[in-house]
């Protein structure tokens, strides 16, 4: 069938390619709807590799879905054809000691759509665990049901992030993750959060949401902000999203005594890290790799009415234009957070 395929970094073809449907007993069969363009899949058309994951052969992007059953296996119980479904990319091990854990985001033997070497599903069908494939409300669209990929990680960070009600957080970058982050650590109990970036177009997207408040770093010091309006004291919390190496510069300056800094952004180069300053506020620091044990509560929060995706969706391609869309991400226009693929037609 039809795929969109990385052939490799630079060169984008929407061509034929042989992919797996076979139905397994615990399996569902899915027609694909809606696809997110993800910054991940971006690095890969751009750069080829994240880290060590490097891309050596061809490869179908796309990790952020939504569509529809067509097939269900034998031993599927909890969905039937014709069910609306947004879908966790990853596939871990179930036995392995990371699952059992609870911690199945760092298993080792996690299969993750469009991470080198298995195959995204910006393709008409895919074939996908039952387990990770989750209905959508009826009031939830299949626009918002790929959104739910993206809001997972949002949600990982604030609850790696331990909040308590009435919290002040800070978030460094406004991009897609930030402000997810920004709108899962409001849906978390915070009273306030402050954004941070150089793009004003961003900003002024991010201060749509009340509780909201942007701070654009071209004009005021990020950590200026903060004090004055924390009296000095600082963030409770702090969620670093944008993988630039400069936000590391100063970071605990953000940060209260006995805060939390919540790492989100991957750097793609290793960064200058402050023992000492974190040391001297004993801040507690958390790490996010994607998610686990999150999808589903990230989808209950969509579909109450809490946390509204649709005006983050700033752009929508047809499948046949999806390397003009790959082409437009890459370019990285400042009014864009999430451009999204509609697949079927």
């Amino acid at each position: 069938m039809q795929a969109l395929v990385l052939e490799q970094k630079g060169k984008l073809s929407l061509r034929e390619i042989d992919l797996p449907l076979e139905v397994g007993p615990g399996d569902v069969k899915i027609e694909i709807d809606t696809v997110g363009v993800c910054g991940s899949d971006v690095h890969y058309y751009t750069h080829g590799a994240i880290g060590p994951y490097v891309l050596r052969e061809p490869m179908v992007l796309g990790h952020e879905a939504a569509g529809t059953v067509v097939e269900i296996g034998a031993q599927v119980k909890n969905l039937k054809v014709g069910d609306r479904v947004c879908m966790e990319p990853g596939i871990p091990n179930l036995s392995s000691r990371a699952s059992k854990l609870g911690l199945y985001n760092v298993d080792p033997d996690v299969r993750f759509w469009a991470t080198p070497p298995i195959h995204g599903v910006l393709a008409p069908y895919t074939v996908h665990p039952a387990a990770f494939t989750y209905k959508l409300p009826d009031n939830v669209s299949f626009e918002e049901g790929a959104m739910v990929e993206p809001f997972a990680i949002g949600m990982q960070a604030a609850t790696r992030a331990r909040l308590q009600p009435g919290d002040v957080a800070a978030v460094i970058g406004a991009g897609p993750i930030g402000i997810m982050v920004a709108l899962a650590a409001l849906a978390g109990g915070c009273a306030r959060v402050f954004i941070s970036d150089l793009s004003a177009d961003k900003l002024k997207i991010a201060a749509q949401y009340p509780g909201i408040i942007p701070v654009n770093v071209r004009e005021q010091s990020f950590a200026d902000v903060i004090a004055e309006q924390t009296s000095g004291w600082g963030a409770d919390v702090v969620f670093e999203a944008s993988g630039s190496p400069k936000a590391y510069q100063g970071m605990f300056d953000l940060v209260r005594p006995g805060g939390a800094f919540v790492l989100v952004g991957l750097p793609v180069e290793p960064v200058p890290f402050d023992v000492a300053s974190a040391i001297s506020k004993e801040v507690r620091i958390e790490t996010v790799f994607r998610y686990a044990n999150i999808f589903d509560r990230a989808l209950e929060l969509i579909a109450s009415g809490k946390v509204d995706l649709k005006p983050l969706i700033t752009g929508t391609f047809d499948f046949k234009e999806s390397i003009a869309a790959f082409e437009r991400a890459a370019a990285g226009h400042a009014s864009d957070v999430k451009l999204q693929i509609k697949v079927k037609a």
